[in-house]
């Protein structure tokens, strides 16, 4: 009874997540499409019209890509759990390997990975060489494209399989309160990558070069300095070998903490405008956002973890979701599979909550930024960027409170116009 109670749930909130991400996709593809033809009033002077319908173009082709994908993930999902491909991957496992022991788990999850991962392949590939680059940001090269795939496997591999081994090691013999210390080394391991992947792994994917323009390393530095910003280094990513897109951030913890800026940033961006959009990244540090972050995130993975721990022991969470779980066997790797696949139905109607804090955030970092640049710089740095990157004018007002992480242009650009008002 439980068993089907819960199917009828996963079911039930699967459709609600696909009606509501169909709805909100047609909404936004509808009211990009009926502001296409003129640029906005507070963006006609700095705007082409040309750039705008691109814009315009991209972010609908984008949404339509993202309405198949979502689809065949559905597809996916269900082909997974209720139409029982998990639990013939188990069966097929269990016998080719002597029993349901570490190995049997460590390669369930495994094999789980490496199909999920070749599932994906054909739509990084669309996404990559034929949507990316009918628009001109495609810069990667198809070898590129399939070093970085198996980089990325390895990489995971490597990293992924001794954290699962400790967590499954765990799940089995620490006790009711497993969930708790596995809580204690993800966070754990969240805090050594921070550390880490700035210094270790990013490097295995793109170059970083010292930033070597004097003036410009001058003004940023004098910038730190008004802040009261500590940086390991100044460095420049060779972000053009893949994209055409341009960004800025700072990474790592601590002393670590590093500034990297895209080449075609710099190549986009006068100096002042540079050092505006960084004050904005620095707005995020100085104003704890990225400690408020880690915090949410590890009281949330808590949370998680507490109810997979209830929910581990229930029979009707595995044949809910079409698994038969092992009577004198060890279960704790298909749980994981399965929190992991179910979670997400269950919580998309809150995803608006995620995306309310993280604009939030962004005003706040704009209004830094402002303190201490000439906020006209930040915009006309915000206008270069939108326009380099597609990046709709016009997004759907509801469809961007759901999904957004950050503010639409005209709501940002108009708090700065605001406060360079209120200066005068």
């Amino acid at each position: 009874m439980y068993s089907l109670t819960f199917s009828v749930l996963f079911v039930g909130f699967l459709l609600v997540t696909l009606l509501v991400r169909f709805w909100l996709s047609s909404r936004h593809i509808r009211h990009v499409l009926a502001h296409r033809s003129a640029v906005p009033a507070e963006f006609a002077e700095k705007i082409p019209l040309a750039a705008h319908q691109k814009a315009a173009d991209y972010t609908v082709a984008r949404t339509k890509f993202g309405i198949l994908a979502l689809l065949v993930n559905a597809a996916v999902l269900i082909g997974f759990t209720l139409l029982g491909g998990l639990q013939l991957l188990s069966t097929l496992l269990l016998q080719w390997l002597d029993g349901p022991g570490m190995v049997y788990q460590l390669c369930l999850i495994g094999s789980f990975a490496v199909i999920s991962g070749l599932i994906d392949l054909p739509f990084d590939y669309y996404r990559q060489f034929v949507l990316e680059a009918y628009f001109g940001f495609n810069k990667m090269t198809r070898a590129l494209f399939f070093v970085d795939a198996v980089k990325t496997g390895l990489i995971g591999a490597a990293i992924g399989l001794p954290l699962l081994w400790v967590i499954l090691l765990l799940m089995d013999q620490a006790g009711a309160l497993w969930w708790f210390y596995a809580w204690l080394v993800w966070s754990g391991f969240q805090l050594l990558m921070l550390v880490l992947y700035p210094t270790v792994i990013a490097p295995l994917f793109n170059k970083f070069t010292p930033l070597d323009d004097d003036s410009l390393r001058a003004r940023i530095e004098s910038l730190m300095q008004r802040v009261g910003f500590a940086s390991k280094g100044l460095f420049v990513m060779d972000g053009s070998k893949r994209s055409a897109h341009g960004n800025a951030y700072f990474s790592g913890f601590g002393a670590g903490k590093r500034i990297v800026f895209f080449d075609t940033l710099l190549a986009r961006l006068a100096p002042h405008e540079i050092e505006a959009v960084l004050a904005h990244e620095l707005g995020h540090f100085k104003l704890k956002h990225i400690v408020k972050r880690i915090s949410v995130m590890f009281a949330i993975s808590l949370a998680f973890l507490a109810l997979l721990g209830y929910l581990k022991g229930q029979a009707w969470f595995y044949t809910g979701l079409g698994v038969n779980p092992l009577l004198f066997g060890n279960n704790d790797a298909m749980a994981l599979i399965l929190f992991m696949l179910a979670l997400p139905i269950f919580t998309f109607l809150l995803s608006p909550l995620s995306s309310l804090s993280s604009r939030k955030h962004e005003f706040e970092a704009d209004a830094f930024a402002a303190q201490h640049t000439n906020a006209q710089d930040l915009v006309s740095a915000l206008v270069k960027l939108y326009e380099d990157n597609a990046s709709t004018l016009t997004p759907d007002p509801l469809h961007s409170a759901f999904y957004d992480s950050h503010p639409p242009a005209s709501l940002r650009i108009g708090k700065l116009h605001d406060k360079l008002n209120a200066a005068h």
